[in-house]
Protein backbone atom coordinates (compact mmCIF):
# COMPACT_ATOMS: atom_id res chain seq x y z
CA UNK A 1 0.00 0.00 0.00
CA UNK A 2 1.33 3.26 -0.76
CA UNK A 3 1.63 6.47 1.29
CA UNK A 4 -0.42 7.91 -0.19
CA UNK A 5 -3.37 5.11 -0.15
CA UNK A 6 -2.39 5.06 3.37
CA UNK A 7 -3.34 8.83 4.02
CA UNK A 8 -6.54 8.34 2.19
CA UNK A 9 -7.42 4.89 4.64
CA UNK A 10 -6.53 7.53 7.69
CA UNK A 11 -8.92 10.35 6.23
CA UNK A 12 -11.64 8.34 5.84
CA UNK A 13 -11.37 6.60 8.98
CA UNK A 14 -11.41 9.27 10.74
CA UNK A 15 -14.07 10.82 8.41
CA UNK A 16 -16.14 8.12 8.96
CA UNK A 17 -15.49 7.48 12.99
CA UNK A 18 -16.59 11.08 13.67
CA UNK A 19 -19.60 11.27 11.35
CA UNK A 20 -20.47 8.23 13.01
CA UNK A 21 -20.26 9.45 16.55
CA UNK A 22 -22.04 13.12 15.51
CA UNK A 23 -25.01 11.11 14.43
CA UNK A 24 -25.54 8.92 17.22
CA UNK A 25 -24.73 12.07 19.47
CA UNK A 26 -27.61 13.55 17.16
CA UNK A 27 -29.78 10.20 18.03
CA UNK A 28 -29.71 11.00 21.62
CA UNK A 29 -25.53 9.12 22.89
CA UNK A 30 -24.79 11.62 25.10
CA UNK A 31 -21.28 9.61 25.63
CA UNK A 32 -21.17 9.03 21.52
CA UNK A 33 -21.81 13.09 21.51
CA UNK A 34 -18.98 13.89 24.08
CA UNK A 35 -16.30 11.18 22.34
CA UNK A 36 -17.30 13.27 18.83
CA UNK A 37 -16.70 16.76 20.55
CA UNK A 38 -13.23 15.23 22.48
CA UNK A 39 -11.75 14.05 19.14
CA UNK A 40 -13.06 16.72 16.84
CA UNK A 41 -11.23 19.34 19.76
CA UNK A 42 -7.50 17.36 18.70
CA UNK A 43 -8.18 17.27 14.61
CA UNK A 44 -8.95 21.47 15.34
CA UNK A 45 -6.52 22.21 17.12
CA UNK A 46 -3.83 20.53 14.57
CA UNK A 47 -6.27 22.45 12.22
CA UNK A 48 -5.45 25.10 12.85
CA UNK A 49 -2.11 25.12 14.57
CA UNK A 50 -1.09 24.46 10.70
CA UNK A 51 -2.38 27.93 9.46
CA UNK A 52 -1.85 30.34 13.08
CA UNK A 53 1.50 29.26 14.04
CA UNK A 54 2.68 32.70 14.37
CA UNK A 55 -0.39 33.36 17.04
CA UNK A 56 -0.42 30.08 19.05
CA UNK A 57 -2.11 31.74 22.18
CA UNK A 58 -5.27 32.37 19.70
CA UNK A 59 -5.33 28.49 18.79
CA UNK A 60 -7.04 27.53 21.90
CA UNK A 61 -9.56 30.58 21.72
CA UNK A 62 -10.33 29.35 18.02
CA UNK A 63 -10.86 25.71 18.70
CA UNK A 64 -13.51 26.47 21.36
CA UNK A 65 -14.87 28.99 19.40
CA UNK A 66 -15.10 26.50 16.52
CA UNK A 67 -16.66 23.55 18.89
CA UNK A 68 -18.98 25.70 20.66
CA UNK A 69 -20.40 27.08 16.92
CA UNK A 70 -20.14 23.01 15.79
CA UNK A 71 -22.40 22.45 18.93
CA UNK A 72 -25.12 25.34 17.86
CA UNK A 73 -25.16 24.78 14.35
CA UNK A 74 -25.23 20.52 14.61
CA UNK A 75 -29.17 20.77 13.55
CA UNK A 76 -27.76 22.16 10.02
CA UNK A 77 -25.27 19.45 9.06
CA UNK A 78 -26.63 17.68 6.15
CA UNK A 79 -25.55 13.86 6.51
CA UNK A 80 -25.14 13.17 2.77
CA UNK A 81 -22.04 15.92 2.77
CA UNK A 82 -18.43 15.17 4.18
CA UNK A 83 -18.55 16.61 8.00
CA UNK A 84 -14.92 17.49 8.13
CA UNK A 85 -15.78 19.58 5.41
CA UNK A 86 -18.46 21.28 7.12
CA UNK A 87 -16.94 21.48 10.24
CA UNK A 88 -13.42 23.07 8.56
CA UNK A 89 -15.41 25.70 7.08
CA UNK A 90 -16.20 26.41 10.36
CA UNK A 91 -12.78 26.88 11.64
CA UNK A 92 -12.14 29.03 8.38
CA UNK A 93 -15.12 31.20 9.38
CA UNK A 94 -14.11 31.74 13.03
CA UNK A 95 -10.11 32.35 12.19
CA UNK A 96 -11.07 35.26 9.72
CA UNK A 97 -13.73 36.71 12.30
CA UNK A 98 -10.59 36.44 14.64
CA UNK A 99 -8.03 38.06 12.17
CA UNK A 100 -10.56 41.01 11.27
CA UNK A 101 -11.06 41.55 14.34
CA UNK A 102 -6.87 41.32 15.47
CA UNK A 103 -6.57 43.71 12.42
CA UNK A 104 -9.33 46.40 13.42
CA UNK A 105 -7.97 46.11 16.91
CA UNK A 106 -4.21 46.83 16.09
CA UNK A 107 -5.35 49.63 13.76
CA UNK A 108 -6.45 51.32 16.77
CA UNK A 109 -3.12 51.12 19.03
CA UNK A 110 -1.17 53.15 16.04
CA UNK A 111 0.18 56.03 17.17
CA UNK A 112 -0.24 59.24 15.32
CA UNK A 113 3.14 61.76 14.82
CA UNK A 114 2.66 64.83 13.41
CA UNK A 115 6.16 65.44 12.94
CA UNK A 116 5.78 63.19 10.36
CA UNK A 117 3.03 65.07 8.35
CA UNK A 118 5.50 65.05 5.03
CA UNK A 119 4.40 61.47 4.53
CA UNK A 120 0.93 61.43 5.23
CA UNK A 121 -0.17 61.99 1.74
CA UNK A 122 1.19 58.67 0.35
CA UNK A 123 -0.04 57.16 3.17
CA UNK A 124 -2.87 58.13 3.33
CA UNK A 125 -3.60 57.80 -0.36
CA UNK A 126 -2.65 53.90 -0.02
CA UNK A 127 -5.10 53.68 3.05
CA UNK A 128 -7.42 54.75 0.96
CA UNK A 129 -6.80 52.64 -1.69
CA UNK A 130 -6.55 49.63 0.81
CA UNK A 131 -10.39 50.82 2.23
CA UNK A 132 -11.75 51.25 -1.39
CA UNK A 133 -10.33 47.12 -2.18
CA UNK A 134 -11.72 46.14 1.17
CA UNK A 135 -15.16 47.76 0.32
CA UNK A 136 -15.42 46.22 -2.70
CA UNK A 137 -14.09 43.36 -1.69
CA UNK A 138 -17.15 42.98 0.43
CA UNK A 139 -19.51 43.12 -2.13
CA UNK A 140 -18.24 39.61 -3.12
CA UNK A 141 -19.82 36.41 -2.07
CA UNK A 142 -17.21 34.50 0.00
CA UNK A 143 -16.68 31.83 -2.21
CA UNK A 144 -15.42 34.41 -4.64
CA UNK A 145 -13.92 37.14 -1.93
CA UNK A 146 -11.74 34.34 0.07
CA UNK A 147 -9.47 33.05 -3.11
CA UNK A 148 -8.79 35.99 -4.64
CA UNK A 149 -7.64 37.58 -0.90
CA UNK A 150 -5.72 34.27 -0.47
CA UNK A 151 -3.68 34.26 -3.75
CA UNK A 152 -3.87 38.02 -5.02
CA UNK A 153 -3.76 39.52 -1.40
CA UNK A 154 -1.67 37.78 0.20
CA UNK A 155 -0.07 35.55 -2.31
CA UNK A 156 -0.87 31.62 -1.44
CA UNK A 157 -0.70 29.10 -4.24
CA UNK A 158 -3.67 28.14 -5.41
CA UNK A 159 -3.39 24.67 -3.67
CA UNK A 160 -2.89 26.67 -0.56
CA UNK A 161 -6.54 28.48 -1.34
CA UNK A 162 -8.32 25.64 -2.48
CA UNK A 163 -7.70 24.17 1.03
CA UNK A 164 -8.54 26.88 3.34
CA UNK A 165 -11.61 27.23 1.44
CA UNK A 166 -12.17 23.88 0.94
CA UNK A 167 -12.83 23.98 -2.55
CA UNK A 168 -10.96 22.36 -5.52
CA UNK A 169 -8.09 23.93 -6.90
CA UNK A 170 -9.78 24.27 -10.33
CA UNK A 171 -13.16 26.07 -8.27
CA UNK A 172 -10.71 28.34 -6.58
CA UNK A 173 -9.14 29.11 -10.03
CA UNK A 174 -12.83 29.82 -11.59
CA UNK A 175 -13.73 31.83 -8.50
CA UNK A 176 -10.37 34.28 -8.53
CA UNK A 177 -11.19 34.74 -12.46
CA UNK A 178 -15.20 35.23 -12.36
CA UNK A 179 -14.45 37.54 -8.68
CA UNK A 180 -11.89 39.74 -10.23
CA UNK A 181 -14.28 40.29 -13.89
CA UNK A 182 -16.98 40.92 -11.33
CA UNK A 183 -14.57 43.70 -9.21
CA UNK A 184 -13.60 45.18 -12.55
CA UNK A 185 -17.51 45.77 -13.46
CA UNK A 186 -17.89 47.40 -10.11
CA UNK A 187 -15.19 49.62 -10.57
CA UNK A 188 -16.10 51.10 -13.85
CA UNK A 189 -19.54 51.88 -12.33
CA UNK A 190 -18.20 53.35 -9.57
CA UNK A 191 -16.59 55.81 -11.87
Amino acid sequence: MSVNANVDVNVNGTEIRLRALLLRGLAGESAAYQQFLQDLSGRLRAFLRGRLAGLPDEVEDLVQETLLAVHNQRHTYDAAQPLTAWVYAIARYKMIDMLRRRAKRDALHDPLDDELAVFTASDQDAGDARRDIAGLLDQLSDGQRLPIIYTKLEGRSVAEAAQLTGMSESAVKVAVHRGLKKLALLIRNAS
